[in-house]
C-alpha cells in the first residue's frame, strides 16, 4: 500500500518546445515540490520524442510518475502504435506508470488514482458542423486518412472507449475508497472548458470536451452520493474549476507553450 500525502500535478508540459535545461528545471521544482508522486494529464511531447522525455523525467524525478497522454502526443503516429511503445516503456521502467494500463493505484487507504486519456468527441457544441479544424486531423495519422465524417466518428468511438474505461474502473475504485482521482487530457464538460477565464464557445467545445467521459462520470458518482471524485485534465491552456456535482469537482489546467510547470500540490 502506498501512503502518499501530496500528490504533484502537472499538465500540457509540451516539453518538445523547450531546450534541455529548461527540461531540467522542471524536474528540478517538481522534486523540490516534496511530493510522493507526480500525475501529468498529457501532452509530454510528440509520437517520436514522448518516450525519450518521460525516459528523461523518470531519470531526473525521484518519484513514481503517474500519466496519461494526450493529443499532442500522437502527432506523427499511430494512436495504436505509440500506446503500444508507452506500455512497453512503463513496463521497463518502475517510476513510470501509464494509467490507462496501471487499473486501480492506490495512494493511501482511503484515496485512489485511476486515468484513461481522452479525446475531443464532438459530442458538445455545433458537433461536427464547427468551423474550427485541428492539427490534429492530419498530424495523427489515423485521423488524416480520413474523410470529414469519418474523421468525427472515429473521434467518437475513441470518446465512448475511454467511457467505457471509466465505467469499468470507477465503481470498482469507490466501492474500496473514500475519494477517487481521475486523471485524464480533455475536460469531460462544458463547464470545464476553461479559455482564458471563459467557457469555449460552440465551434471549440466539439474539440476540447470529452462528453462520453462526462456522461460516465456522471452516471457513476450519482450512485456513490457519499464517495468523491476530483478530476484533473488539461488541454485548453486555461485554468479554471467546476463543481459539476456536490462529490464531483474537476480542475482543468492551465499551461503556457514554452514554460512547464507544475500546476498545483494535492494534499491527499
Amino acid at each position: 500500500m502506498n501512503y502518499i500525502e501530496r500528490l504533484a500535478w502537472a499538465t500540457d508540459i509540451h516539453l518538445d518546445f523547450v531546450s534541455f535545461n529548461r527540461v531540467a528545471e522542471f524536474c528540478h521544482a517538481v522534486s523540490q515540490a516534496a511530493c510522493g508522486a507526480l500525475v501529468i494529464t498529457g501532452d509530454i511531447g510528440e509520437s517520436d520524442s514522448v518516450v525519450g522525455y518521460l525516459e528523461t523525467l523518470a531519470a531526473r524525478i525521484n518519484i513514481p510518475i503517474y500519466f496519461v497522454l494526450g493529443n499532442h502526443d500522437f502527432y506523427g503516429g499511430r494512436i495504436a502504435e505509440v500506446r503500444t511503445q508507452i506500455s512497453a516503456l512503463a513496463d521497463a521502467h518502475a517510476g513510470l506508470h501509464y494509467l490507462p494500463d496501471a487499473g486501480i493505484v492506490p495512494l493511501n487507504d482511503a484515496v485512489a488514482l485511476i486515468g484513461c486519456d481522452g479525446w475531443g468527441d464532438a459530442q458538445l457544441g455545433r458537433g461536427f458542423h464547427s468551423r474550427v479544424v485541428l492539427q490534429d486531423h492530419y498530424l495523427i495519422r489515423d485521423l488524416a486518412a480520413l474523410p470529414v465524417m469519418g474523421r468525427f466518428a472515429r473521434l467518437r468511438a475513441l470518446g465512448e472507449a475511454e467511457a467505457e474505461r471509466v465505467r469499468e474502473l470507477l465503481p470498482k475504485s469507490l466501492d474500496e475508497n473514500q475519494q477517487v482521482i481521475f486523471a485524464t487530457h480533455v475536460p469531460p464538460f462544458r463547464e470545464a472548458c476553461w479559455h482564458q477565464g471563459k467557457i469555449s464557445d460552440d465551434d471549440w467545445l466539439p474539440h476540447f470536451t470529452c462528453k462520453a467521459v462526462g456522461d460516465a462520470l456522471l452516471e457513476v458518482m450519482r450512485k456513490y452520493p457519499t464517495r468523491k471524485l476530483t478530476v484533473l485534465c488539461g488541454h485548453t491552456h486555461g485554468a479554471g474549476v467546476t463543481h459539476v456535482l456536490p462529490n464531483l469537482v474537476v480542475y482543468t489546467g492551465g499551461a503556457r507553450y514554452g514554460m512547464p510547470a507544475l500546476q498545483n500540490t494535492i494534499k491527499i
